[in-house]
């Protein structure tokens, strides 16, 4: 593990406000774990999950496959008060909010805790279970368009 401002861990629980999933334009970038878990949740082949709930963002460099937003910038799976496929969610649903862009720095940590009040509460994440995290996303990649 790097030097980081994390070392002594992390305070996270998630409350389930859904601030994160609902009313925001944003991306859902998908591995290939996550679309056989999500495909086989729904009991649906893969090519019929990627139809109806996924779409190919197109960076130039890259084009990663994210889940769909509803006309109202809420999560595809968002579905009355919930995710409806919580237990099956994407590594990044389940890692938030131990994402690289999010511990980068003590300033990037408070600033995306001003939209997530679950961040500095709850039990202390260690400094091993967040470099985990991060690791995942690196080894699983993402899903390719």
């Amino acid at each position: 593990m790097q030097d980081t401002f994390y070392k002594s861990g992390l305070r996270f629980e998630c409350t389930r406000c859904s601030k994160c999933c609902r009313h925001t334009p944003g991306y859902v970038f998908l591995s290939p774990p996550d679309l056989a878990t999500l495909a086989k949740s729904m009991n649906l082949e893969k090519e019929e999950f990627l139809r109806r709930y996924c779409r190919t963002i197109n960076f130039g460099i890259a084009r990663r496959v994210s889940l769909r937003e509803k006309p109202n910038l809420d999560c595809i799976l968002w579905e009355n008060s919930g995710c409806s496929c919580y237990e099956a969610r994407p590594l990044q649903c389940r890692s938030f909010p131990f994402w690289s862009a999010c511990v980068a720095s003590r300033a990037e940590w408070e600033n995306h805790a001003k939209n997530c009040p679950g961040m500095g509460r709850g039990r202390v994440h260690t400094a091993e279970e967040i470099d985990s995290w991060l690791a995942q996303r690196m080894n699983e990649g993402f899903l390719e368009g």
